[in-house]
């Protein structure tokens, strides 16, 4: 399949704001990633997916993170939590079944209403429509643990898919679709590579990199890709993480990180560019 691929991954708030903070520098270096032939988003990935795809300017999303937008609350995945998730990784060696025990502590979770989660991801989005471009957005069935991407014939509202992708087990409440109820993309893979298998090209922008237990990680999924693609994965660099700080999920930080992603570009454009262009 020829082609190029934009990747995006999960990494919360702070995320978003890296990852379109690293596509504005690395555009003002001449780079410009959002020009891609297929965009593919997880988790937060999915809301910047959905807003390169849209066709707004890349320096018009840098401003709207730079400014503040929408209705953001902040959340905090405790100890407690991450707990919970570490005792369900050590039990669960099977991804599938991983997957289908997180699904059930998100359904049984005390979060905001999905109505209030349905807002706060609307105000993220240019536009409520899914774009004419190529725009695939991750999440999991939480009662099956299977896998779904939800693209523009899926015949599901574009605000539901990227909320359904971003629900945060434990976090934020499952959205449903259908007859189904969804949880974030992320339980899969942080980024959900594979997707951009045969591409000739693929950029993987990564704010978080690891795979525990039977999450894939995104090396792995850059040597998946490899004999068959140019592939280059990004994640935050030193400065980047120190940005991002500790919590994620935590609007107040994504100022500094959104700029942190932009100096970043400067030392990350040589290895973009040899595969992007």
């Amino acid at each position: 399949m020829p082609g190029t691929a934009l990747v995006l991954g999960g990494g919360g708030i702070t995320g978003i704001a890296w990852e379109i903070g690293l596509l504005a520098g690395l555009t003002a270096e001449g780079v410009d990633l959002t020009t891609a032939d297929v965009v593919i988003g997880t988790s937060a990935g999915s809301v910047v997916g959905a807003q390169v795809a849209s066709g707004t300017s890349i320096e018009d999303l840098y401003a709207a993170q730079l400014a503040g937008y929408g209705v953001e609350v902040a959340a905090h995945i405790g100890w407690a939590l991450l707990l919970r998730y570490g005792l369900t990784l050590l039990r669960s060696r099977d991804p599938q079944r991983y997957r289908v025990r997180i699904g059930r502590l998100a359904l049984r979770a005390k979060t905001v209403s999905p109505e209030q989660r349905l807002a706060v991801i609307a105000s993220r989005l240019p536009s409520p429509n899914w774009p004419e471009r190529a725009l695939r957005v991750t999440a999991v069935d939480a009662a099956s643990g299977e896998f779904q991407v939800f693209d523009r014939s899926s015949g599901v509202p574009l605000v539901d898919a990227v909320a359904a992708s971003c629900a945060v087990p434990g976090v934020y409440p499952p959205i449903t679709i259908g007859s189904g109820r969804y949880v974030d993309g992320g339980v899969r893979s942080a980024t959900n590579a594979d997707l951009a298998d045969g591409y000739e090209r693929v950029v993987i922008l990564a704010p978080m990199t690891t795979g525990l237990g039977p999450l894939i990680g995104v090396h792995a999924h850059v040597e998946q890709l490899r004999p068959r693609s140019q592939v280059v994965a990004v994640s935050p660099d030193a400065a980047a993480v120190a940005a991002i700080g500790r919590n994620a999920l935590d609007p107040a930080r994504r100022v500094p990180a959104a700029e942190a992603g932009r100096a970043q570009a400067q030392s990350a454009v040589g290895e973009v560019r040899a595969v992007w262009q």
